[in-house]
């Protein structure tokens, strides 16, 4: 992590939470983009590849909303995927009226690869707290993302 300066004014950062996720959030960007970089893609492309790969071909913006990203930047996501052979843009067999995202085989192959990648990384980033406080502190994050009461 980051240096957090010497003396008072670093001691006090070092306890401000919004300071320490911020650099332990650049670390894991960094950590991430050397793992994911032998595949071509970054976190944000292995997410697209990630949501287009757990079901059905779905809309663009289908994606975006489980991505929680603006349309405009699914659309430029999915150009630059499709420019790379991963995913390919289809009529829809549900509604021909619609059109669809679909990952293929390359994009499959991939998502595999760079998955196991990213899966690795994390493991490694996380191995000094241990796999008790490791999963303990995935947990805690998940609650409170889904922490919709505030």
């Amino acid at each position: 992590m980051a240096e957090t300066g010497s003396g008072a004014a670093g001691d006090l950062l070092a306890h401000r939470l919004g300071y320490l996720l911020k650099h332990v959030q650049a670390k894991l960007a960094g950590e991430s983009a050397r793992a994911l970089e032998p595949f071509g893609v970054d976190g944000r492309e292995l997410a697209v590849l990630a949501v287009l790969g757990e079901s059905r071909p779905i809309s663009q913006l289908e994606g975006a909303g489980r991505l929680g990203v603006d349309r405009t930047t699914m659309v430029a996501l999915v150009d630059r995927l499709e420019r790379l052979g991963l995913v390919e843009r289809r009529r829809s067999e549900l509604d021909r009226r619609k059109n669809v995202v679909a990952l293929t085989e390359h994009g499959e192959d991939l998502l595999r690869r760079a998955e196991d990648a990213r899966r690795r990384m994390e493991r490694e980033f996380l191995a000094p707290l241990g796999a008790e406080d490791a999963d303990r502190f995935v947990r805690s994050l998940r609650l409170l993302l889904a922490d919709d009461s505030r």
